[in-house]
């Protein structure tokens, strides 16, 4: 039995070095991204200028926030729409400034009927009282209404191809920007994760040797206890099966290898993958964890320390990734 256990777990050793074999020198694909990033966009249209800036930062789901100014506000979900067609996840903070470099929009109003109303009602009153003097025109500018500044408004829908151009500009950037910071993300947690390999090799090669300490421990034990006594091989043998098959690790062991190579697959995808590989560590840790309890070897025992200790550290680096 001890010798089928050897076999299975060399079967196992040589799956993980071809696997890292893989990631030290096989091009990298770019598929991870992060959700940190920073973009800004401009365009300009009829004289108005706009301005575009998107920051992202972690977050569970995708929640964009954007300040556009008052006028603007009926383009929010237009925008919105925009960003979430091509992100996932993470806070987006949108930041819109217009500036009007044109001939402006403002006009002078002057309402005629108020303003003969007005002078009737004077003329009127001047009568009455029978005061001296007439009427200015100046003297009617300055009643209430009479002359108004109007501001007319943009047409949005005119505008917006170039409010949509300084947003996808804006977005492409970020973009460009998440996906290096995602690159450098996934190169250090496959390097992770080739360590993991090689512990969880190392742990494989120190496996089969547990049952064979646990042996010769028991029968130095029952020699010390009864030292005139013949130890029965049947019983001793029964003994060991029981116990062997109780610190098996074979099958976390299979499972790790194949939780490796979960990781890279994921990866490798075009789609959010944060959400799964936070799964998948949590996974890596499970089995560490069942791998501790179940030795009972001081350097297994301290491998999976070590073990978990890059678990960790790559449970923080999925946190920032899409």
């Amino acid at each position: 039995m001890i010798e089928d256990i050897s076999n299975i777990l060399q079967i196992i050793e040589w799956g993980f070095y071809n696997s890292c074999f893989d990631v030290k020198y096989h091009e990298v694909k770019q598929m991870t991204k992060s959700m940190t990033g920073y973009g800004r966009g401009e365009s300009e249209q009829e004289g108005k200028f706009f301005t575009v800036e998107i920051r992202s930062v972690n977050h569970r789901f995708c929640e964009v926030v954007i300040r556009l100014p008052k006028y603007y506000a009926a383009l929010e979900d237009r925008i919105r729409k925009l960003i979430q067609d091509r992100v996932s996840r993470g806070r987006l903070d949108v930041f819109f400034t217009v500036e009007d470099h044109g001939k402006g929009n403002k006009s002078i109003r002057v309402d005629k009927d108020l303003a003969m109303a007005y002078y009737s009602a004077l003329e009127e009153l001047r009568e009455t009282i029978g005061a001296e003097g007439k009427l200015g025109i100046i003297d009617i500018a300055r009643l209430p209404d009479v002359i108004a500044l109007e501001e007319t408004q943009d047409d949005l829908e005119q505008l917006w191809p170039a409010m949509s151009q300084a947003v996808e500009q804006a977005l492409d950037k970020l973009l460009e920007m998440r996906g290096t910071e995602g690159l450098r993300l996934k190169e250090d947690m496959l390097k992770r994760v080739c360590l993991l390999e090689e512990y969880t090799v190392g742990i494989s090669e120190r496996a089969p040797s547990v049952v064979v300490e646990y042996k010769e421990k028991l029968e130095a034990r029952l020699k010390e206890l009864a030292a005139d006594i013949e130890i029965d091989e049947s019983r001793l043998a029964v003994e060991l099966a029981i116990f062997a098959d109780r610190s098996s690790i074979t099958e976390e062991l299979v499972r790790l290898r194949s939780h490796f190579q979960e990781i890279r697959s994921t990866m490798n995808s075009n789609e959010a993958v944060g959400r799964k590989l936070d799964f998948l560590v949590q996974e890596l840790n499970r089995e560490f964890n069942t791998i501790g309890s179940k030795s009972n070897n001081l350097n297994i025992s301290s491998t999976v320390i070590k073990a978990k200790s890059e678990v960790e550290k790559i449970r923080e680096q999925v946190q920032n990734i899409e």
